[in-house]
């Protein structure tokens, strides 16, 4: 008996470690239709020295594409390196993968 309230403690312990993680992932949502090429912008220059331009995207607004335009950012942290976000193709349809920094 007590060798199973202990193996029923640790289920339930391990079980609150899972969950968040699982709770943190967000839901894909795919298209069917391929997103358009992407429009080329024309850079500004940038406001400071150091911001960082993250290229516009199209965005999914649940029934079409829609623009949105490329930005200055000062970066988060010293040596950050913006990776760009893009749609990927699977055997669902398209989603979209949000850009992110990494060091």
């Amino acid at each position: 008996m007590r060798t199973l309230s202990r193996i029923a403690c640790l289920v339930l312990l391990t079980g609150l470690f899972i969950v968040p993680t699982a709770e943190a992932r967000k839901k894909r949502i795919y298209v069917t239709i391929a997103p358009p090429a992407p429009v080329v912008e024309r850079t500004v220059v940038s406001p400071s020295p150091g911001f960082v331009w993250q290229p516009g995207y199209y965005q999914w607004n649940g029934n079409s594409y829609v623009w949105t335009a490329g930005t200055w950012v000062a970066p988060p942290y010293a040596n950050a390196r913006w990776v760009e976000g893009h749609w990927v193709q699977s055997r669902h349809g398209y989603y979209w993968r949000p850009g992110h920094w990494v060091r």
